[in-house]
């Protein structure tokens, strides 16, 4: 497992975050830096029909080792991170044998990884942790599902006596920015089904997912000199406080969870003449989220008449709930619930705060799970992965191969449950 060690730190130094204010494909130049290293490292390890097109999808075949007709399956992984924290100079580093203590990440800065604000990090006592240095995320999403793929790969190649079917591999730029699946061609990978690893803690396996969507309000005033503004001055900035005040106080992010749904704003900039705020809504269940974006509408048309403003809301749909897409083909999950089994891992099946792939993938007609890559506190200083969990996402890839090539092909489909 020392090559998955070093293909994460390599692939981690390298900085592909992406930008959702960019309208290409990939979202920023430097994305392609790290697409063009994975394309030469699979062609040395002897991978097949790898490819790279003009917007930096990536796609690879590992050919059947047996002669009975299987199932085509894929594993895909994103390699941009978040645009939410940096992602240059990452410099990770190694605590080994780790003591269930706090880590220091950056003595300087006064920035510290506690069990006490992140009482997961227990479960992980004795075993080698790669954090960051305090300044930047660290890039496990999904650079540690992109180093799992390929070393569960290097190993089947390595190991023939392992029986798998035809293998599809695809890594994918902007996720982070709702893109990643936008220009994936599902007929081209030509897999019935796939598996994103882009998880977080060590056996999470998710077929559900928030529906998603982007809203940007905008608002446009009249600024005139306060001493005589009275019936004069529109102020931008309290009609967009005025809107968002009616949103619902307690369902946000930080005081939901489970399948409850949020508003999240997380950007407010302007001034008297013009303010805009950006928002992602979600919610896992169709209708609520179909509400939540017509409450927005509604406060947004009601607040501009009362205040004789006028306001644009942008909405556009991000992705939605896997889940349908999934339960008629549920055997998929099964076989990926009993490799870990098979492999020392409990199976923790919920469903996902956010989104992969997976989601619009699944609606592109690839049905795509989702399956951990060990890593947390993704898209901030105190992302860190366990290479214990790194190591178990490369056991379950491997064994999801293997297991699947003793079903017949016929039995992937059920009645939804």
């Amino acid at each position: 497992m020392s090559d998955l060690l070093e293909r994460f730190l390599r692939y981690v130094r390298i900085d592909t975050q992406s930008n959702p204010d960019s309208a290409s494909t990939p979202s920023t130049e430097k994305q392609w830096e790290l697409a063009r290293l994975l394309v030469r490292e699979m062609e040395e390890m002897g991978l097949e029909d790898v490819r790279i097109d003009e917007k930096a999808y990536i796609t690879a075949t590992l050919p059947s080792n047996v002669p009975d007709r299987l199932p085509v399956i894929g594993f895909i992984a994103h390699f941009d991170t978040s645009p939410d924290f940096s992602g240059t100079n990452v410099r990770p580093r190694l605590v080994p044998d780790y003591d269930g203590g706090d880590i220091v990440l950056n003595a300087e800065s006064g920035i510290v990884l506690s069990p006490e604000y992140f009482p997961e990090l227990r479960r992980y006592t004795g075993q080698t942790l790669v954090v960051t240095d305090g300044n930047t995320l660290l890039g496990a999403d999904d650079k540690a599902g992109i180093a799992e793929i390929l070393t569960a790969a290097e190993y089947l190649i390595q190991h023939p006596e392992i029986p798998h079917g035809t293998i599809r591999i695809g890594f994918t730029p902007d996720e982070e920015i709702g893109r990643g699946a936008h220009h994936f061609d599902v007929g081209a990978f030509g897999a019935d089904w796939a598996y994103t690893i882009d998880g977080s803690q060590v056996g999470e396996l998710e077929f559900e997912n928030f529906n998603a969507a982007r809203a940007v309000l905008t608002a446009f005033g009249t600024s005139v000199h306060p001493g005589y503004a009275k019936n004069k001055m529109v102020n931008a900035i309290t009609t967009l406080q005025e809107i968002l005040s009616g949103l619902p106080p307690g369902e946000v992010p930080e005081k939901t969870s489970g399948r409850e749904g949020f508003f999240h704003l997380h950007q407010f900039q302007g001034g008297i003449e013009e303010a805009r705020a950006e928002l992602i809504i979600r919610d896992h269940d169709r209708e609520t989220f179909e509400k939540r974006k017509s409450l927005l509408r509604v406060l947004a048309e009601e607040t501009a008449r009362k205040r004789q403003a006028r306001v644009e809301v942008q909405i556009e749909d991000q992705y939605y709930n896997m889940r349908e897409k999934i339960l008629p083909v549920y055997p998929i999950v099964e076989v990926a619930e009993q490799a870990m089994r098979s492999v020392g891992v409990e199976p923790l099946i919920q469903p996902i705060r956010g989104g992969t792939d997976g989601s619009q993938l699944s609606y592109k007609g690839l049905p795509c799970p989702n399956i951990f890559a060990g890593g947390h506190n993704f898209h901030g200083k105190f992302e860190y992965v366990p290479v214990e969990s790194m190591e178990k996402a490369v056991e379950v890839i491997v064994k999801i191969c293997e297991l699947t090539a003793s079903k017949p092909p016929d039995s992937w489909k059920n009645q939804p449950k």
